[in-house]
């Protein structure tokens, strides 16, 4: 299988042109001479910033960082710890012991039995009060039950029969009314019809038919009129509008900024490619010149610091350890030694003089009396064992 792409499936590189090629170079020399200066002012500051933050600001954040927790949140924590929280609790337990057990005993040994009462007293009453109002309402039953017997005659003997005959009545008026009423609406009827209906259906189809459809044609010719003049005059304006300003900046758009703007592009794009590719280069400067810099650095100053500690301090510290320090610091511990003896033994001899001084004036010390064990108090020793046949009791005792 062939890895190499063919000639046909190789991405085409782009043709540069000569203005390209013709401003990338002088562009790219004068960036490089601004760019160098700039970006090794630009390492220097970093390098700077670094050694700064790491021997003087990041100690002296710790250190505030310290002081703020011990000004600031200690005592807080320490007053929320040791003072908030258990008055808090202090306080908690007062009040439980001096509201919610005595209102809880309230409840249970009190307010309980109470409503237990009144809510039996209550449904006495209610009972008695229901009885009452049972026997009342047998007795107005009784009493309906007449009065309805009595007006069921009155309706079924009185009501019924006046009723039926007013009916009647009124039914015979209502005929002769609604015939009444009947020719009454049929004249005036015919005389709507004849003298207004008839009437305004001709004016209509014959007067104001015919005057409606000129006037619409009227109205529709002048609007085709107003219509045609206004396209007119729009197409006019459109036409000198579209000669005095659109193909001017069409032209101006497509002959002068166009190109403008391609030039500025190609010119701000190999600035920019300039741009970066001065300031890695001058990266790479500043990188071998800081490399200089710290070589020169260490063969001025830290290689001969360094052979100076080896070569003669090291050599010279040994010496002063092995001939001065070593044999006073043994000096030292022989007498820290001989010190400590003659203390323990100076301790030793006040403690024997205090004890003899103290034998002297109140003289020795008792002994504490032995305290016989429970076993001993209980049973007797070998030779007064309790035995059947000798009488060593109190009772069989001669």
């Amino acid at each position: 299988m062939d890895l190499e792409k063919s000639p046909a499936e190789r991405p085409a590189v782009p043709a540069e042109g000569c203005l390209t090629v013709a401003i990338r170079l002088p562009v790219r020399i004068v960036v490089l001479v601004l760019v160098v200066p700039v970006r090794m002012l630009w390492d220097a500051l970093v390098v700077g910033g670094r050694f700064l933050r790491d021997t003087v600001l990041r100690p002296v954040g710790r250190v505030f960082q310290w002081v703020a927790w011990a000004v600031f949140v200690w005592p807080w924590v320490t007053l929320w710890r040791y003072a908030v929280v258990p008055v808090a609790k202090a306080l908690a337990w007062l009040g439980y012991v001096l509201l919610v057990v005595p209102a809880v005993w309230m409840y249970e040994t009190v307010l309980t039995p109470v409503g237990h009462a009144i809510a039996w007293v209550a449904r006495g009453v209610g009972a008695g009060f229901a009885w009452v109002l049972r026997g009342l309402g047998a007795g107005f039953a009784w009493v309906l039950r007449g009065i309805g017997a009595v007006l069921a005659w009155v309706y079924a003997r009185v009501l019924t029969p006046v009723g039926r005959a007013v009916a009647w009545l009124l039914r015979g008026l209502g005929i002769g009314f609604g015939a009444v009423a009947l020719g009454v609406y049929r004249v005036v009827a015919w005389l709507v019809r004849h003298l207004i209906v008839v009437p305004a259906l001709w004016l209509y189809e014959w007067i104001l038919a015919p005057v409606g459809r000129a006037i619409a044609w009227a109205a529709r010719g002048l609007g085709w009129l107003v219509r045609m003049i206004f396209t007119g005059i729009g197409a006019a304006l459109y036409w000198t509008l579209r000669v005095l300003l659109v193909l001017p900046a069409l032209a101006l758009w497509r002959w002068v900024l166009v190109p403008v703007g391609r030039v500025l592009a190609v010119v701000a794009r190999e600035v920019g490619d300039a741009l970066g590719h001065a300031w890695r280069v001058a990266g790479h400067l500043s990188l071998a010149v800081g490399r200089f810099l710290g070589r020169l650095f260490r063969w001025i100053f830290v290689e001969p610091v360094r052979w100076v500690y080896r070569s003669v301090l090291t050599p010279v510290g040994h010496i002063v350890r092995d001939t001065v320090l070593r044999p006073a610091a043994e000096a030292a511990r022989g007498v820290g030694r001989v010190t400590r003896q003659a203390l323990a033994t100076a301790r030793e001899s006040a403690r024997q003089t205090r004890a003899d001084i103290r034998r002297m004036l109140f003289g020795a010390p008792r002994e504490p009396e032995r305290v016989p064990l429970a076993k001993d108090r209980r049973e007797p020793g070998a030779a007064g064992t309790r035995t059947l046949g000798s009488s060593t009791t109190a009772l069989t005792k001669d």
